[in-house]
């Protein structure tokens, strides 16, 4: 066995998305090995980890007494410290398909607008997690390289970013942050404003995996063309009993409005904080959307309406961010530009 087969074995280098919905994990050389809900069950009596991920993520609102699902990331920063570590452990050990000693370099994507403490806790979870070297990114920089923009040109690239629990929204011009503002308003707020309006309007309580559902077959931020329904099932609060109703695309459009006014406004103090070279440039480039929260029907309409800009959508907005991490795991260079101290 030479030297070089030797250090391919080592070379376990990973970039992670550490999600507030989902994990992604990319390994160099190999791609997108994990895609995964950030989601533990754990066993209250024992402590033990009864299940990571999409499996646990089955198990939202569904578990017995002894068992709780737990979603250790809360507006893209740790909420649970053990728990996340545990998560990641789960994860980069799936990443790797075997159990050896393994001490992977580690760069992490993490929301613009996160303090010391929480950057504290995401270094510390990857070195508990047995990483040897460890990275922080900006989410919004590394989605717009993972999106495919020229960000190391010197010309204003805007990209929003809209994940599960932040919406980060940046302008890039030659490999560097010009301005960034992450919000606390996306994919799971959006979900509980549709556990919220169906409460108030219909009396019925609906779990987070069933808004999350509505949200997809139905949500929009802007009228469709063609008119979309779907069947809630959920519990009357007055008589207590399951219940089913039906509801069309207009009143989850009503659900979300506030969720979407927000995002538009982040959106409106950007360009309005952006140095006017770097104006011109996005007028005739436009904004990209990536992360889950892209996928909102007509959101890039809505946008292009109140904007006046054009508006696309990143290739695979899911994985933008992880795609983009992972970039950074072959240009050294970029990296040691763009890492956060």
């Amino acid at each position: 066995m030479n030297l070089r087969s030797v250090f391919s074995l080592f070379s376990s280098d990973l970039a992670i998305d550490l999600g507030t919905a989902n994990t992604l994990v990319y390994a160099k050389g190999k791609g997108i090995v994990v895609n995964e809900p950030s989601i533990v069950a754990l066993n209250k009596n024992t402590g033990d980890v009864e299940a990571v991920g999409r499996e646990a993520k089955e198990m939202l609102g569904r578990t017995p007494g002894s068992i709780v699902a737990i979603r250790p990331m809360k507006d893209g920063v740790i909420a649970d410290f053990k728990v996340t570590e545990r998560m990641l452990n789960y994860f980069i050990q799936k990443a790797h398909g075997r159990k050896m000693l393994v001490h992977p370099r580690i760069i992490i994507g993490v929301p613009s607008e996160i303090t010391q403490v929480e950057k504290r806790a995401v270094i510390d979870s990857a070195y508990h997690a047995k990483a040897s070297e460890v990275y922080l990114v900006e989410q919004a920089m590394v989605a717009a390289i993972g999106a495919g923009l020229p960000i190391t040109e010197p010309a204003g690239n805007m990209v929003v970013d809209i994940g599960g629990g932040t919406t980060d929204v940046a302008v890039i011009s030659l490999s560097g942050i010009v301005y960034s503002r992450s919000v606390r308003v996306a994919g799971n707020v959006m979900d509980d404003a549709i556990v919220q309006y169906m409460k108030r309007k219909y009396n019925l309580l609906i779990g987070e995996t069933t808004a999350e559902k509505v949200k997809m077959a139905v949500g929009s931020a802007f009228p469709l063309d063609k008119p979309l329904s779907i069947e809630i099932k959920g519990r009357n609060l007055v008589e207590g009993i399951p219940k089913t109703i039906v509801v069309d695309d207009t009143e989850i459009r009503e659900a979300l409005a506030e969720c979407v006014a927000t995002i538009m406004n982040a959106i409106r103090v950007a360009l309005e904080r952006t140095p006017p070279e770097l104006s011109a440039d996005i007028s005739d480039r436009g904004i990209v959307l990536t992360g889950g929260g892209a996928l909102l029907k007509n959101l890039d309409k809505r946008i292009r309406q109140e904007t006046g800009l054009p508006v696309s959508i990143a290739e695979d907005p899911l994985a933008s961010v992880v795609l983009g991490t992972g970039k950074m795991l072959t240009e050294f260079k970029l990296l040691r530009r763009i890492a956060i101290e």
